[in-house]
């Protein structure tokens, strides 16, 4: 767990008896039928008065909010990045923080998937020409586009996010290499019948290289402009980890240069704000944000939020997705 840099925090964490009624702010208006367990609380307090804040990954919680909110016992993020609470505050306070991993596996996996196999078969593009009436006309030598099958895949970062997108990619008939901090056990290995590869050697090697990895200040632009030159001509990078992880305007540069082929990105470095270029360029597919996007997965993430919310209440810790 990474939580603070350059600065000693010593956290006294503590429960407190809550009252039978807590009072409960969320930062976003989420669906009801997600909060049907909490319905004997409070919700949607004002943030002054509650012991609990929801609080989404889209939204920032900032050392001021915290300060402006008394009474806060934990904040539980809806989403399992956390970058955007302010975990110093939280340390300082004494404040616990969760977030809810396992309802984003599936459907970020599922979206990775898409993206890759959308810009090596050009899918976006075809439909927009042909909607705009300039796509090429049909022929058999006409709007050729590029197989997954076949091909190698490359995942930095081989956490549960990437081992999902990595069984998409097996029965797609592609042969798996990732780098991780650290190297998968050999019987997680050979159930992917991936292998563990340097960073170098996986830019070098992947068809295509998928981020699947989590936002830290250590990984910001892990894909710049050398990291692009070292990639193949032929390969296609696919983003639906955090925007920061991309050099854009490297990025860009190498599209228009044809140093890779193409890219799909969910997330942008300078969110929601996506760089103009990449609207412009047609080797592109872009998604808004929306990796965990579905009504099912919207759904479980509540579903989490309450188990952490009900666990916290009755002091059952180890139940607990805990951040901080």
């Amino acid at each position: 767990m990474q939580i603070i840099t350059n600065k000693i925090c010593i956290c006294a964490f503590f429960f407190v008896i809550l009252q039978p009624d807590m009072r409960i702010a969320f930062t976003t208006i989420l669906p009801d039928e997600g909060f049907k367990r909490l319905s004997h609380h409070t919700l949607y307090a004002p943030l002054t008065d509650a012991e609990v804040l929801v609080s989404t990954f889209d939204k920032p919680v900032t050392r001021e909010m915290i300060a402006s909110a008394p009474h806060l016992q934990l904040i539980t993020n809806f989403g399992v990045g956390f970058n955007n609470i302010d975990l110093e505050a939280c340390c300082e306070r004494g404040i616990r923080v969760t977030n809810t991993p396992q309802p984003v596996i599936e459907p970020t996996a599922e979206l990775a998937f898409a993206l890759m196999h959308d810009v090596a078969r050009r899918t976006a593009e075809f439909d927009r020409k042909l909607r705009q009436g300039i796509a090429e006309p049909f022929g058999v030598m006409n709007n050729l586009s590029h197989s997954l099958y076949g091909k190698t895949l490359g995942i930095i970062g081989m956490g549960r996010i990437g081992q999902a997108l990595a069984r998409r990619a097996l029965a797609a008939g592609m042969t798996i290499i990732y780098h991780n901090r650290h190297q998968l056990a050999t019987h997680i290995e050979q159930q992917y019948l991936a292998k563990y590869v340097s960073i170098d050697q996986l830019l070098e090697t992947a068809d295509f290289v998928s981020l699947n990895l989590p936002y830290t200040p250590e990984v910001k632009h892990i894909i710049d402009s050398k990291a692009l030159h070292m990639m193949k001509p032929s390969a296609y990078l696919i983003n639906t980890a955090r925007g920061a992880h991309v050099d854009e305007e490297a990025l860009v540069k190498a599209l228009r240069e044809g140093e890779i082929a193409g890219a799909a990105m969910d997330v942008y470095e300078h969110e929601p704000h996506i760089t103009p270029a990449l609207l412009e360029l047609d080797n592109v597919v872009l998604s808004p944000h929306t990796g965990t996007g579905t009504w099912e997965g919207r759904i479980a993430m509540c579903e989490n939020v309450c188990d952490n919310i009900l666990a916290w209440e009755n002091n059952e810790l180890e139940k607990m997705n805990i951040v901080l």
